[in-house]
């Protein structure tokens, strides 16, 4: 099997300009303000997050079933500046999706959203700030490079990735183990 570089991944999958990216560390190099959060992988809805009965900061999962079947990788600085490289964000195949929508993604657009706590006044509250869609494909493959205008201060930032056509998230910054992993953490 061959492994690309990220340099070579997002120039293959998405166009990226190469100076997006310090090959001598494969992360993304905006130069505009410090780096709020990175992520190297996400999770897709599934499970009680597929539909509108436990949504995360006000967001309700898309009615079907998602999966990663490649990689996601993405930052986020304090300028707001966003950008995530996906490759394979597709229905999963589960009982739950029809036979002809499983493996591949039916929306033209991708959507970024970074949702932050923030303070209004002496409360607490959640804002979310959307992009404008990017193209996917339908090996669900698309790069969403975007500026949005975050609040003040934006604790706790969550990226998910949003249908072009509704507000419904299909991946969101986190993980799941498939498989039962030993990775030297001590389960309990």
């Amino acid at each position: 099997m061959t492994r690309l570089t990220l340099p070579a991944l997002a120039l293959a999958c998405c166009a990226m300009p190469a100076s997006a990216v310090d090959p001598a560390t494969d992360e993304f190099n905006f130069g505009f303000g410090n780096k709020i959060l990175s992520f190297q992988t996400m999770y897709g809805v599934d499970g009680p997050f597929v539909g509108e009965k436990n949504p995360i900061r006000g967001v309700v999962g898309d009615e079907l079933p998602w999966t990663i079947t490649h990689i996601v990788r993405g930052d986020l600085d304090t300028r707001g500046h966003l950008r995530i490289m996906v490759r394979g964000l597709v229905f999963a195949d589960d009982p739950l999706v029809p036979p002809e929508l499983r493996g591949i993604n039916d929306e033209a657009e991708f959507r970024g959203l970074v949702s932050c706590l923030t303070e209004v006044d002496d409360a607490v509250e959640t804002q979310n700030v959307v992009t404008e869609g990017f193209p996917a494909n339908r090996g669900g493959d698309a790069f969403i490079r975007a500026t949005v205008a975050l609040p003040n201060p934006c604790v706790a930032p969550i990226v998910m990735i949003l249908a072009g056509s509704e507000d419904k998230w299909f991946a969101v910054t986190g993980f799941e183990h498939e498989v039962a992993v030993d990775d030297g953490v001590a389960s309990r």
